[in-house]
């Protein structure tokens, strides 16, 4: 009986539904080998020997797999149809081998499919090979470049740069796109435009809006009216002239569907759509993938096999009809770079069955899904046709011009089913999907309102994580395979954040990019990046050696590394204040020094690393100036918060800063020292803005708990402060909630009483639960024994002994009696279970039930 191998169970389980019980299908749970992280592991003095080290995790499944192959002697390797999933095939096969699990006469095989379903599992079975070893060598090339970069690299960031974590090869690369985008975002000076609009109405009374196209005879460019002044000019031009419909076109147009999905545009549409990350997108890929329902969801591809085609064809015409169809299929034809990437796109396996069929529990599985089905469908459906009419507006004498536009859709479509999002796309035309009223050329158009608006253009947008990866698609920078790892791995390292769907660098980010861009250009270049992944495709594709893309690649980079072993910090510092300086210190409007200290007036600005990793700007002259503002360009500095703090004034000697933490920002009383490592500290409320705080505020915060009182009844003081759920009041061990958070600091002796004696009541957080039913004083021992109710239910309670009502038991109606029988069993149990834990299983039943697992996993 074979033995199947798979990554995952989920794989397995389905898999093992279509092979029945003629196999034995196991999974390797991922990669089972790895580079261990420490040197040598890759020897580039020995034609790049690599060292293969098996998880502690991954020995369980090996042995696993190994302890099957006893009893059945074939092993049929059926991971994933890309490089990953070939190099997964290689690493069990060698690990095999090592343990000898894998003898002479035992045949191995390698079998691939593009999506799990019978049909496809039943054929692949049919056609096995063996291990493509070429693909495996890319791999190979791939996991030494990264492991030669990152641990030659690194070091250098950590030694020469405090607080930068790692380097990576494309992670890099990648970083530097966030990074200049975000340079260009602060460079950016808004340009004013204005634009004027008309209101207008037909002699039949139907009014249309269109925009000023002409003015002065002369065709508007988007600059032209250059502000409010030039504004008012133009609306007059418009409300003293008779205007007349000068030109009505309407044109036939035609919109195409987009291709099926890829793994970008996958990634890209779901985050449009639905706010989904990488890694969250391609997670919920690979689970529906691995339950049968969409084909394999790393691919270039986006072509689509021929008995797919016709199967969304005919599920196209059983749900909208033949008229949806176009006459003939639509062919998409692939544009990878590398065939070996280039699967079939990502689509449902059975075109029939739509997202509410599957009934999927999980959420981003049922939207993705619905995602895949719906653009498969759209993409052979028929294109959506239009008609778009263009009318033109002008006054007699020809000095002024307008004109306005709209759509009709005259057939829908594909559009019927799916259209695709748009990233930060700027609409030139805002009124093309605006129905017009009947207009006749020649006719009279009377102005019912004239409106100036004005305009300002916009930054680039910042990357999302779907139009990142789109920019390293163009840029020929990463695979299907990696994207998601790429744009995680950069935000995992601190260097990147994501706020609200959006990519900004942290400090730590910026600093590594103007490191590696003074003394590694070379290898954050585009070009150089992209130039490697053609080379490393050749090598999947046999067409080149991987030990000497691998030769070539070290020669030059161990160069560049040694270069940079004389390297002093302090010059390092120096030269990103140089690279950076348009950026940190841009020309002042007098023509002054831009890196002049405006506190001191006598030192020089200059970037600094504190030792959380950050880098502010600082004053030459510290510790006599103690100048500081956030890392950047002037004019951060008004709501920016510094490393080490923005000094909002002192309380005796000690100085109160407002600080940015992991959590969020605080308000801290003196320096951290080794007396005291942690000082006093107290995180802003959310509703306080940081840019608002001030000493005031600080120490309100920094001497909290505010003492209320003495509790009237007991002399117990009262107590109001801010806890990890909010604002509270509390007496002894009871916890009232404040509805307000400036409460804490007003709250007087009245209010603080009352919503605690509310709270006692409630039988809230330290207050004693109140009895169902007083039943009196245990008979033998003493002590009150009540009636309860319970989260389970009703039960009796004496001293710290629950014991639980019968169901037929009414609580109201039990005896003392009845309840003091229930405790003392409950009591009896209570002591048995004491003793239980001293009589220790025998041995027998360990290796018994050790056995029973073996079976299990064997089987």
């Amino acid at each position: 009986m074979p033995v199947v191998v798979v990554e995952s169970p989920a794989k397995a389980k389905t898999i093992n539904k279509y092979l029945g019980d003629d196999y034995t299908v196991l999974a390797s749970y991922g990669h089972v080998r790895d580079l261990p992280p420490k040197d040598g592991s890759v020897d580039p003095e020995h034609d790049f020997e690599m060292t293969w080290e098996i998880g502690n995790d991954s020995r369980k499944h090996v042995k696993a797999i190994a302890d099957a192959l006893k009893d059945d002697n074939a092993l049929i390797l059926a991971t994933d149809p890309d490089r990953e999933g070939e190099a997964i095939s290689w690493h069990l096969e060698e690990a095999l081998r090592k343990r000898r699990a894998i003898r002479k006469d035992t045949p191995v095989s390698r079998v691939v499919f593009n999506a799990i379903t019978k049909s496809a599992v039943t054929e692949a079975m049919k056609n096995p090979r063996q291990v493509d070893q070429p693909l495996v060598d890319a791999y190979l090339a791939r996991r030494a470049l990264d492991y030669l970069v990152g641990f030659n690299l690194s070091p250098v960031l950590w030694r020469k740069l405090p607080g930068a974590r790692s380097a990576g090869r494309v992670q890099s690369v990648c970083l530097r796109l966030i990074v200049e985008r975000e340079m260009e975002i602060e460079v950016f000076r808004a340009q004013e435009y204005w634009s004027v609009t008309a209101e207008l109405v037909t002699p039949r009374g139907q009014s249309f809006e269109a925009r000023l196209t002409t003015l002065a005879g002369k065709k508007l460019d988007k600059f032209d009216i250059a502000n409010e002044t030039a504004a008012e000019m133009a609306v007059q031009a418009i409300t003293s002239r008779d205007l007349h419909v000068s030109s009505v076109e309407a044109k036939p147009a035609s919109r195409n569907p987009s291709a099926p999905f890829m793994t970008s545009t996958l990634q890209q549409e779901a985050s449009r759509k639905f706010g989904m990350g990488a890694r969250q997108t391609m997670n919920a890929a690979q689970r529906l993938y691995e339950a049968g329902l969409i084909t394999y969801m790393r691919t270039d591809g986006i072509d689509m096999a021929p008995e797919a085609v016709t199967a969304a064809r005919d599920a196209i015409t059983a749900r909208y009809g033949a008229e949806y169809g176009p006459g003939s299929p639509r062919i998409y034809k692939n544009k990878a770079k590398n065939a070996q990437e280039a699967h079939e796109c990502i689509r449902p396996t059975d075109m029939t069955r739509d997202a509410a069929s599957l009934k999927l529990s999980e959420a981003d599985q049922r939207k993705l899904y619905d995602l895949i089905w719906k653009r498969t469908l759209a993409s052979q459906m028929e294109a959506a046709r239009m008609e778009r009419t263009t009318v033109d507006i002008a006054s007699r004498d020809g000095q002024v011009g307008l004109r306005a536009t709209g759509q009709v859709v005259l057939f829908d479509g594909f559009l019927r089913v799916y259209e695709e999002g748009r990233d930060d796309v700027v609409i030139d035309d805002e009124d093309d999907g605006k129905r017009l009223p009947a207009i006749m050329e020649g006719e009279k158009a009377d102005k019912r309102a004239v409106t100036p608006e004005q305009h300002f253009t916009q930054p680039p947008p910042r990357y999302t994580e779907a139009t990142l990866v789109k920019r390293m698609e163009e840029l020929g920078i990463g695979r299907p395979s990696t994207y998601a790892s790429i744009v995680t791995t950069i935000q995992d390292r601190g260097y990147v954040r994501k706020e609200k769907n959006r990519l900004f660098p942290e400090d730590k980010g910026r600093l590594v990019i103007a490191f590696l861009m003074n003394y590694f250009r070379q290898y954050v270049g585009y070009d150089f990046t992209a130039g490697l992944e053609e080379e490393l495709d050749h090598v999947s594709a046999g067409e080149a050696d991987y030990k000497q893309v691998l030769a070539s690649f070290w020669r030059d980079f161990s160069a560049a590394i040694a270069e940079t072993s004389e390297l002093r910090i302090t010059d390092v510092l120096e030269k990103i204040n140089e690279v950076l300086e348009p950026h940190l210190f841009p020309l002042t409007a007098d023509g002054g020094d831009p890196r002049a200290c405006p506190n001191c007036q006598g030192g020089r600005l200059s970037m600094r690393t504190a030792r959380s990793g950050g880098a502010f700007i600082g004053c030459s002259n510290y510790p006599e100036c103690r100048y500081t503002r956030p890392f950047g360009p002037p004019g951060t500095e008004e709501s920016g918060i510094g490393p080490d703090g923005k000094l909002l004034g002192h309380d005796g000697e000690d100085k109160i800063t407002l600080r940015d933490g992991r959590y969020g920002p605080y308000v801290q009383r003196g320096d951290a020292t080794e007396e005291a490592p942690k000082p006093p500290r107290a995180s802003l409320p959310r509703t306080w803005p940081a840019e608002e705080m001030d000493l005031e505020k600080a120490l309100m915060l920094l001497n909290l708990p505010r003492e209320i009182g003495a509790h009237p009844e007991d002399g117990e003081m009262i107590e109001a402060a801010i806890g990890r759920f909010g604002p509270y009041v509390k007496h002894g061990k009871v916890y009232a909630n404040l509805p307000d958070v400036n409460e804490v600091f007003t709250v007087g002796m009245n209010r603080a009483v009352e919503l605690l004696a509310q709270k006692a009541a409630r039988g809230g957080r330290g207050a004693a639960a109140k009895p169902l039913r007083e039943l009196g004083e245990h008979p033998e021992e003493g002590g009150p024994v009540n009636v309860m109710e319970g989260r389970y239910g009703p039960y009796v309670k004496w001293q710290k002994i629950n014991a639980t009502l019968p169901k037929e038991t009414d609580p109201l109606a039990v005896t003392l009696a009845e309840a003091v029988e229930l405790i003392a069993q409950k009591a009896a149990t209570k002591g048995g279970k004491k003793k239980k834990p001293a009589a220790k299983a025998p041995a027998k039943k360990t290796a018994t039930r050790k056995t029973a697992t073996k079976k299990a996993s064997g089987k």
